[in-house]
């Protein structure tokens, strides 16, 4: 019990620690990529941070995957270097008595990593996407911000407006340099208002200004004084967009009937049930992989550990892929890779028990292995 209290705290500390240290370096690439959407227009920069705490739910299931493996493997390998596993051994235990603590702590996470990949996933994905779209469909109005020049959403024309009341729809000293049939047309103005006509249409209107047509050297330059000047605002028609398969909630993607997209939804299926399936995997992977020869002081375990965690990852992204495809159906595709990573963790278990436990006796002294 005390061993076992002391393994279930090792790998509470542990898996906490290389979560935080995986988030990090996940919000730090997320922030650089987001940030770099904004810089070039693609997403609002008001909405970088709630981008970057969807994107970070997003992918909760992987990394909290890769902290529980990892965290297995480093408890694990420090217990053989520091030679604690061999009071393990030497109680007459083996390799195979570490399954049940280890797997009553991992059972917890494994849950709230189907949780995750079936639930969290699609709704991160999902409302990324509303937020996207939402920016990408704005109109000219809501694009204008006081006291900068503003591109309209078909890049033919520029505002600038130094003062906007939005509330009493009011501008003030307002530029518009419009393009439009390979002619420039620029407009100043001191005064003008946000003009709202019927089925949605916008315009603002200016007062009191002057209207530039044309180049300067052109014959047909033209400057106009107007007491009134509209300019229609375009706006893009706000249309939903269809859900993509990892934007699909698990009973959209059970009842939908579209042909096209049946074997992409299953394919998506698959990939979140094969999640969970593959953390227990590699938790039944990493206990004899574990194993070190402390008069060795090796760290291969781990370059192993990397080496199946990409491999068993790849495997279920080709099956996915294979699935999407139509080559076979997600029946045959969620059990071969899952069963496979069983079976070695099964041998390698096996080619560990005994071998171990007479390696670890012969360490010990004659005297006490007597006893």
């Amino acid at each position: 019990m005390i061993f076992k209290e002391a393994l279930r705290r090792e790998l509470s500390f542990t898996t906490g620690g290389v979560f935080l240290v995986l988030v990090t370096i996940m919000v730090t690439t997320l922030v650089i990529r987001i940030l770099g959407y904004a810089a070039n227009g693609s997403v609002n920069p008001e909405d970088a941070i709630v981008l970057i705490s969807l994107a970070t739910l997003g992918y909760l299931a992987v990394l909290l995957t890769v902290s529980l493996f990892v965290a297995i493997l480093i408890v694990l390998v420090r217990w053989y270097k520091d030679s604690e596993m061999i009071v393990w051994f030497a109680s007459g235990l083996s390799i195979s008595n570490l399954i049940r603590p280890i797997l009553q702590f991992a059972t917890p996470l494994i849950i709230i990593i189907a949780l995750l990949a079936l639930f969290v996933w699609p709704w991160a994905n999902r409302e990324t996407t509303l937020i996207s779209q939402r920016f990408q469909q704005r109109d000219d109005v809501s694009m204008v911000t006081s006291g900068q020049f503003k591109e309209s959403a078909r890049a033919e024309r520029v505002f600038f407006i130094e003062e906007l009341d939005v509330d009493k729809s009011e501008v003030k000293n307002i530029f518009v340099a419009d393009h439009k049939n390979g002619r420039l047309s620029i407009a100043v103005a001191s005064t003008g208002y946000i003009q709202n006509a019927e089925g949605g249409e916008k315009s603002i209107v200016l007062h009191n200004g002057r209207r530039y047509e044309g180049q300067p050297t052109a014959p047909d330059f033209r400057i106009l004084e107007f007491n009134d000047y509209t300019t229609k605002i375009r706006s893009k028609e706000a249309l939903a967009p269809a859900p993509r398969d990892r934007e699909k909630t698990v009973s959209e993607l059970l009842n939908d009937n579209n042909p096209t997209a049946f074997n992409a939804n299953r394919a998506e299926l698959l990939w979140r049930l094969g999640l969970p399936l593959m953390a227990l995997g590699l938790v039944l992977i990493a206990i004899p992989l574990a194993y070190v020869n402390p008069r060795l002081g090796n760290y291969t375990a781990m370059f192993y550990a990397v080496l199946i965690y990409l491999i068993y990852s790849n495997l279920l992204n080709l099956t996915q892929n294979f699935v999407a495809q139509g080559k076979f159906s997600v029946f045959v595709g969620i059990w071969p890779i899952h069963l496979l990573a069983f079976l070695i963790a099964y041998v390698l278990i096996r080619n560990r028990i005994n071998p171990s436990i007479r390696w670890w006796r012969r360490q010990l002294p004659a005297s006490f292995s007597h006893k």
